[in-house]
C-alpha cells in the first residue's frame, strides 16, 4: 500500500508520527505533504525531511477561507495525479479529502470536534472516519458519520501519539526557566483566532495571562500560533512571560510544567492526560472530549479570570507515561488496521470499539 498522510496543522505531525513508522514497518510506502500553517513545516521538516510543502495560512474570512481551501485542493490533486497514492489518511484536511474524492482514492479522516461547521464536508468526503466514542451520541451523525462508514473508539486521539517520546529534561531551560529563580513553569497555549470554529474573540485568555503576570515566582512559556497572536502577548509587557521564537518540544515543555493553560484543544487535552493541573481557557462550546477529561477529574474549565486557580508547583510527577505508551500501541494498531482494511473490498461494515486500557 502507498499511503499519503497530509498534515494541514501543527498538532498532526505528532499525532501521525507513530502511525507513519506503524505502517513503514508493516512494508507500507508512506508518502507525505504539509501545509505552510502555524508550525506544522518546521516541525514536519524535523522529523520527515522528504514532505513536500503545499499550501500556506488561510485568511480569516469565510470567502477568503473558501478560495484558499480550493487552490490547495487542486494543488493536491495535481501532485497525488503524478504520486499515484492508494489511500489517504488525514486528521481533517479538507484540500486533501477533496482532492483524494475527486482522483477516487479512498480516505480516512479522524476528527474529534463535534462543533467544527466543516465536519458537514469532511465527513461525507472521507471513506471513513475514526471517532472517539464520547461522539457517538453527538451531532456526528447529522453531519455524515454514518454508521456504514464510522469506527468508535474508547478514549482520546492524544492518547495515539502522546506516548510516543521521551522526555527532553533541558527543553524547560531551553526556554529560560530556572528552578533557582522561579518556582513555578507555567505553559500557555493561546486560542485557535485563525480556525473557522473559533470566529469570536478570547479575552479570558489574556485577562488570565494578565493575573498570572502579577505571580512574581512564576514563569509563563507562551506558545503562540501566529505572529499576530505574539504581538498580542507582547503588548501586555508582563515581565514574567516569554515567547519562544522557534518551536519547541511541547510535550516535554508540559511534562515540566506546574500549571497549563489552553486556550485551544489539543494541547490543553495533551497536558490533562499526562497528568498536568490543567485550565481550559476555550471560550466556545466545550467538546465532548474536553467534558470527558473534566468528569475524569483531569481538566478544570475556566469562565472567569477571577475564579480560584492554583498557581504552585506541582506536589507529584506523574506517572502516565507508562500507561500512554501502552494505551498508544493499542489506538496505533486500530489506526493501521482501518486503513489497511479500507482497501480490501467491502471493507465497510459494522462499526468497532478499541478496548480503553
Amino acid at each position: 500500500m502507498r499511503a499519503w498522510i497530509d498534515l494541514a496543522n501543527s498538532p498532526h505531525v505528532p499525532f501521525f508520527a507513530p502511525v507513519i513508522r506503524r505502517l513503514e514497518e508493516c512494508g507500507h510506502q508512506v508518502v507525505l505533504t504539509a501545509r505552510d500553517h502555524a508550525q506544522t513545516v518546521e516541525l514536519a521538516r524535523s522529523r520527515f525531511p522528504r514532505v513536500e510543502v503545499i499550501g500556506g495560512m488561510s485568511p480569516r474570512g469565510r470567502t477568503g477561507k473558501a478560495a484558499t481551501m480550493a487552490d490547495r485542493a487542486r494543488r493536491l490533486a495535481r501532485w497525488a495525479r503524478a504520486e499515484r497514492p492508494d489511500l489517504a489518511l488525514c486528521h481533517s484536511s479538507y484540500g486533501q479529502l477533496i482532492a483524494a474524492r475527486a482522483l477516487g482514492i479512498r480516505s480516512l479522516n479522524a476528527m474529534d470536534f463535534e462543533y467544527q461547521p466543516l465536519n458537514n464536508l469532511s465527513f461525507r468526503l472521507a471513506d471513513r472516519l475514526l471517532l472517539p466514542a464520547v461522539l457517538s451520541r453527538s451531532r456526528v451523525r447529522w453531519q455524515g458519520a454514518s454508521a456504514r462508514k464510522t469506527r468508535y473508539y474508547d478514549g482520546l486521539k492524544e492518547e495515539l501519539y502522546l506516548g510516543d517520546f521521551e522526555p527532553d529534561p533541558d527543553v524547560p531551560s531551553r526556554v529560560g526557566f530556572d528552578r533557582g529563580r522561579w518556582r513555578v513553569l507555567v505553559v500557555a497555549r493561546t486560542p485557535p483566532s485563525h480556525a473557522i470554529y473559533h470566529r469570536f474573540g478570547n479575552p479570558l485568555f489574556f485577562d488570565v495571562l494578565r493575573r498570572v503576570g502579577r505571580c512574581q515566582d512564576a514563569l509563563c512559556v507562551v506558545l503562540a500560533r501566529h505572529p499576530d497572536e505574539r504581538a498580542a502577548v507582547t503588548e501586555l509587557r508582563l515581565p514574567n512571560v516569554v515567547l519562544p521564537e522557534r518551536a519547541v518540544d511541547a510535550r516535554s515543555l508540559m511534562y515540566a510544567a506546574d500549571v497549563v493553560l489552553g486556550g485551544g484543544g489539543t494541547m490543553t487535552r495533551e497536558a490533562a492526560l499526562l497528568g498536568v493541573p490543567t485550565y481550559s481557557l476555550f471560550v466556545g462550546k466545550p467538546p465532548a472530549v474536553d467534558l470527558w477529561l473534566e468528569r475524569k477529574g483531569l481538566l478544570r474549565r475556566l469562565h472567569r479570570a477571577s475564579e480560584p486557580m492554583a498557581i504552585a508547583p506541582r506536589q507529584a510527577e506523574s506517572d502516565s507515561l507508562a500507561r500512554l505508551r501502552r494505551r498508544g500501541n493499542e489506538l496505533v494498531e486500530l489506526f493501521v488496521r482501518e486503513a489497511s482494511e479500507l482497501l480490501r473490498p467491502r471493507a465497510i461494515g459494522v462499526g468497532l470499539t478499541a478496548a480503553h486500557g
